[in-house]
């Protein structure tokens, strides 16, 4: 770069930063509701940030300070708080010379400034957005290198008209790419001032502007969706003709067994036959090799709250199905439109109404109720629409459960739930629950003291407790026993317990160990962020004890009967391949976990006559492994093929769109054979 450009660059930088510098008030909103706030103070190139937020009872609480050069990058940021589930922020990023500094979660990390870059945090307030956003606009490719790795861009979208109580204003949205697996969406004023960030959920908005915080997080979907409809389109293969995958060993849920070497033929959306392997092909028909290797009934996640950003992922992974727990009504209603459309690649939802009471500590999804009367009124409105299931949540009054159980039963709904605060998985079992969901929520009633609060913290802090619990008390037995006697099932989320409760700053967790060098820099870094404080002295030998005691009780239930069904909380994709792991942990083995996350989902949610084992007639949702899994769990990780519906996905396609290293390489295709 010649030096007057630079010099004439460096100036509009400084501009920049100074006309976006000024005092900014924003206001937090999740699901319609504000939540907290985010406001800042600059005064000679250094800007405090007061950032805070709370919905279902948790969210961040940081306070950062940020010295600015003229050009706009940090000199110094220090962030310090906690973190959504409580884990404490001390992090800190210091330039001093040619030299850039920082500690967080990981460590301590330094490098050599060749050129201006920037310093991704893994801990602030979304104010760095739009700090991020201006440094990359005074570049020519709106492209700058980043700290610790990688590289942040910038790609400027439409210019919107906003109104609120200050007036109406011009911005402009910007998707900024490089810190996450998908993009952020940034909306900037005429002076480059952050107006909003925003995502599909979940939306920072300058206050006075509130107002368009629906429409403002409908242009953020509607630009995920456009990214996705465009990767849909170069991974997505619709064959016009038969599709026979040769060479390929069969999971047989009833057997247990892998069959010996077959070919499965696919045509339309079902399968149309499953032959031996020396079977001719016939003219016409798509031939893919699987070289000797595994297919498994499409996998099912049956705890999801699904995004547009994670329907694709799942698919990657070969998870064709999932059950969603509870979103945003309208939201979900469109992302299943676009899938069932072919728009957009995603797993088969079934959709479970949320029923949640207000509170202080309430969740912002699904419907508020505030007497009994509205929650009625809310199980009927899902049972109008087809919803599969209720599920209760932690503020509802738990007096009103029977007569909601009793509803959704009369309307052919099944019940699924937490167990409200004040109340016990007893209770919610003789009010009429069929599923009691996270174990969490079971074992605290066994700990908890009259009169806790479970709809904070405490339903996760609390759990320090389980290790001074006596699994073979009168209390544990009589739980499990009443379970098992209702035919209640028990969705545990094992995986999220596990990353909750064993999670340490700085370490690999144990769920992402064999996946962590497949990710991009920025994952592997916030994988190493711990969830929870433990710090205080006892506490992390106290959690790793609380893992430990809901294993065994895990074990126990395994063992009595009670029905335990695979789900994650975490957006599915790798995270089911861990939840299976950890179903094995418990005592089942690598082909009844198989089977239960394919077959016994389908039998469970009535979809066994088309989904859940590879036969004919049944829809073609399946995917390839090279390996074993029923020797070897493991090999489910590495997907080669997914189809779902009859289309085709090659995840080795799919996942560089998302800066994933791919897990295993497609299958040989060989169109037209004769």
């Amino acid at each position: 770069m010649k030096l007057a450009f630079k010099l004439v660059l460096l100036g509009m930088c400084c501009a920049l930063a100074q006309t976006a510098m000024a005092d900014e008030s924003f206001s937090a909103i999740r699901g319609g509701t504000v939540v907290g706030h985010l406001n800042t103070i600059e005064k000679n190139g250094t800007v405090e940030i007061d950032y805070d937020y709370k919905s279902n009872g948790r969210g961040p609480t940081i306070a950062e300070t940020i010295v600015l050069d003229d050009a706009g990058f940090p000199v110094s940021w220090t962030i310090t708080g906690a973190s959504t589930f409580g884990n404490k922020i001390d992090e800190r990023f210091n330039r001093d010379g040619e030299l850039a500094s920082w500690t967080d979660s990981t460590g301590v990390g330094s490098a050599r400034i060749a050129t201006p870059t920037l310093y991704v945090d893994q801990g602030a307030s979304p104010w760095g957005l739009g700090m991020y956003a201006r440094a990359l606009l005074a570049e020519p490719d709106h492209v700058l290198p980043a700290f610790p790795a990688g590289e942040l861009s910038l790609s400027e979208g439409e210019t919107l008209s906003v109104t609120g109580k200050p007036g109406t204003i011009k911005v402009r949205v910007y998707a900024l790419s490089g810190i996450g697996l998908n993009p952020s969406y940034v909306l900037l004023d005429d002076e480059k001032a952050l107006f909003a960030a925003v995502w599909s959920k979940f939306i920072v908005i300058r206050k006075g502007y509130e107002g368009e915080e629906a429409r403002l997080r409908g242009v953020a979907d509607r630009l995920a969706t456009e990214r996705f409809e465009v990767i849909q389109k170069e991974t997505a293969h619709h064959y016009e003709a038969p599709v026979r995958l040769r060479n390929v060993r069969v999971f047989d849920p009833q057997t247990l067994q892998m069959g010996e070497p077959v070919s499965i033929v696919v045509s339309g959306e079902r399968i149309s036959s499953v032959e031996p392997l020396d079977s001719p092909t016939t003219p016409g028909e798509v031939v893919i090799d699987g070289e000797g290797g595994s297919v498994i009934a499409g996998l099912n996640d049956m705890h999801g709250h699904l995004s547009s950003e994670q329907a694709l992922l799942n698919i990657a992974a070969g998870v064709t199905s999932v059950r969603d727990m509870g979103n945003d009504n309208p939201v979900l209603d469109v992302l299943i439109r676009r899938i069932d459309e072919g728009v957009m690649a995603g797993p088969r939802i079934t959709r479970s109404g949320m029923i949640e009471g207000k509170s202080p500590f309430n969740n912002n999804n699904g419907i508020l109720v505030d007497s009994q009367q509205t929650a009625l009124d809310a199980v009927r409105w899902y049972a109008a629409r087809g919803y599969w299931q209720i599920k209760l949540y932690n503020s509802m009054n738990p007096d009103w459960a029977r007569a909601n159980a009793a509803e959704a039963h009369r309307l052919g709904m099944r019940v699924s739930g937490h167990v409200p605060a004040f109340s016990t998985a007893d209770a919610m079992v003789d009010a009429g629950y069929d599923e009691l969901t996270h174990i969490n929520q079971i074992m605290l009633g066994w700990v908890l003291e009259p009169g806790e609060d479970t709809r904070t913290l405490l339903r996760l802090t609390a759990l320090k407790r389980l290790p001074a619990l006596d699994l073979q008390s009168e209390s544990v037995q009589q739980t499990l026993q009443h379970i098992a006697a209702k035919h209640v099932a028990v969705e545990p989320t094992i995986g999220i317990h596990e990353r909750l409760l064993l999670g340490r700053n700085g370490e690999v967790p144990k769920s992402l160990a064999s996946i962590i060098d497949n990710l991009p820099v920025s994952e592997q870094r916030d994988a190493r962020l711990a969830w929870i404080d433990s710090s205080a002295l006892g506490d992390a030998e106290a959690y790793e004890g609380a893992w430990t005691q809901i294993l065994d009780t895990l074990r126990m239930m395994r063992e009595r009967g009670i029905f335990l069904i695979p789900g994650t909380d975490m957006g599915g994709s790798f995270s089911l391949h861990r939840e299976l792991e950890l179903f094995a942990m418990i005592g089942f083995s690598n082909a009844e976990v198989l089977k239960r996350a394919t077959f016994d989902m389908a039998r469970y949610l009535s979809r066994d006559q088309s989904l859940g084992s590879i036969e004919k007639g049944k829809l073609a949702d399946f995917l390839l492994v090279p390996g074993n899994p029923v020797e070897d769990l493991a090999a489910i990780r590495q997907v080669r093929m997914v189809v779902k519906g009859g289309t085709v996905y090659f995840p080795a396609e799919i996942y560089p769109h998302f800066g994933i290293k791919p897990f295993a390489t497609s299958p040989r295709v060989a169109e037209s054979a004769n």
